[in-house]
């Protein structure tokens, strides 16, 4: 199967990166490397590293950016990890980062993988398939509590309580092993007439179990401060969202790089030592174009943030 998957917010992307030729980057999610490739096309000397936890994700990059041969390393990681595996590389920090959050396009198409609820296939959401923890093992171990805590925080979906209720319900009677037995109990759980306005009823639980079972805000949340920190001063790190608690995670951490202090606000000089590691360059997020939410609906909830290491 392709790995179809078009980049979201691509010009802006590498336009916020401010690519010098003879620079170091990394995608820390490189899934089917379109915005490698771009970054890619603009190195004169300069090397880009790749990072994607999904091997099948890594063999379409290295196909698709094969054309760059020696130009760039690939590596299969979680991006939770990248600073000690490009350090391991002999580098000691990168001009630029990107991560680009979420499920890729391939990953919902590929039914086998079981992220999507327009398919019925095993109940699995793993981004590394090496992992042993799958929805399946989520909606099947986790009490009625947590999965309302999990549906409730990761999917904001109103009726997180009684669709929490249905599937504990239901897997007395046996466990809940596909895609098409989870979309049956959402069904039942949320009222006849809540479901014709608006999307798939199925959309926000599922969300909600792939960020459970991948802990991709707990990640996203460890990992920020570390990767600015790799940043070589005047580098650039562009992140983009598709969830409002991923947005608010990098909004928070990049506001709280740029201004560190933890004086109380009635002291007139900081004495804390807090120094800013850099300075916020969006200050609202940017969002897509209305042409590029025509062309590719996937864009809609995107937003892209931008930080700038300070220089020396």
């Amino acid at each position: 199967m392709e790995f179809r998957h078009r980049s979201v917010l691509l010009d802006e992307t590498i336009e916020g990166l401010r690519i010098r030729p003879d620079g170091i980057y990394l995608d820390g999610t490189l899934g089917g490397g379109g915005h490698s490739s771009e970054i890619l096309r603009r190195l004169d000397g300069g090397r880009l590293i790749g990072i994607d936890q999904d091997d099948e994700a890594l063999a379409a990059a290295e196909e698709r950016l094969s054309p760059y041969q020696g130009k760039f390393t690939l590596i299969r990681d979680n991006y939770c990890n990248a600073a000690e595996e490009v350090q391991a590389l002999g580098i000691a920090g990168v001009d630029g980062i990107v991560l680009d959050l979420g499920v890729s396009s391939y990953q919902l198409d590929n039914a086998e993988r079981g992220f999507s609820y327009r398919y019925d296939a095993p109940l699995d959401m793993r981004m590394d398939t090496r992992q042993t923890l799958t929805a399946k093992d989520i909606a099947n171990g986790y009490t009625e509590s947590e999965l309302y805590r999990v549906i409730r925080d990761y999917g904001e979906d109103p009726f997180a309580k009684n669709i929490a209720k249905h599937i504990v319900q239901a897997r007395k009677n046996g466990p809940i092993e596909t895609t098409g037995q989870l979309n049956a109990l959402i069904g039942a759980a949320i009222p006849a007439k809540i479901q014709k306005k608006g999307g798939h009823p199925s959309k926000r639980t599922f969300q909600a179990l792939r960020i459970e079972c991948n802990r991709e805000l707990e990640v996203l949340k460890n990992s920020i401060d570390g990767l600015i920190e790799l940043l070589n001063p005047g580098g650039r790190f562009c992140v983009i969202t598709f969830h409002s608690l991923e947005d608010r995670i990098v909004k928070t951490a990049f506001r709280r790089n740029e201004n560190p202090c933890t004086c109380p606000p009635d002291f007139p000089v900081c004495v804390c030592g807090k120094k800013p590691t850099g300075r916020v360059i969006t200050r609202k997020p940017i969002l897509p174009s209305e042409k590029e939410m025509e062309e590719n609906p996937r864009s809609k909830s995107a937003k892209l943030r931008i930080f700038e290491k300070r220089g020396e």
